[in-house]
């Protein structure tokens, strides 16, 4: 099981959650942060400080952002298991189903 991020966090991008994960797993990517499904170690120190509500335990996801779980897990399929994200940066991408989405907050 692992912490998923869901739409509150696209185009807003907080990191509060970043600062706040022991084991630098949550990734930047273009408009959206992501948790590494292998590399998070579920404490969920992340999640209580996310300012948006954005980040949830894989069983409690809301229905209607079911789609964010694969979301999460297939950004990772190019960039593998690096390890860490603070090394990797910001990433030039996202998943298809952020990409697609028009802008949010505006």
């Amino acid at each position: 099981m692992t912490y998923v991020i869901a739409l509150p966090c696209v185009d807003l991008k907080d990191r509060a959650c970043v600062d706040e994960c022991p084991v630098d797993c949550i990734y930047e990517g273009e408009r959206m942060l992501y948790i590494h499904p292998d590399e998070c170690v579920d404490c969920g120190a992340c999640e209580p400080v996310c300012p948006v509500e954005a980040i949830y335990y894989e069983d409690d996801l809301p229905e209607e952002w079911a789609d964010y779980y694969q979301a999460n897990v297939d950004f990772f399929e190019e960039i593998g298991s690096p390890g860490g994200a603070a090394k990797l940066g910001v990433q030039p991408f996202d998943h298809p189903l952020i990409s697609a989405l028009p802008p949010q907050g505006e």
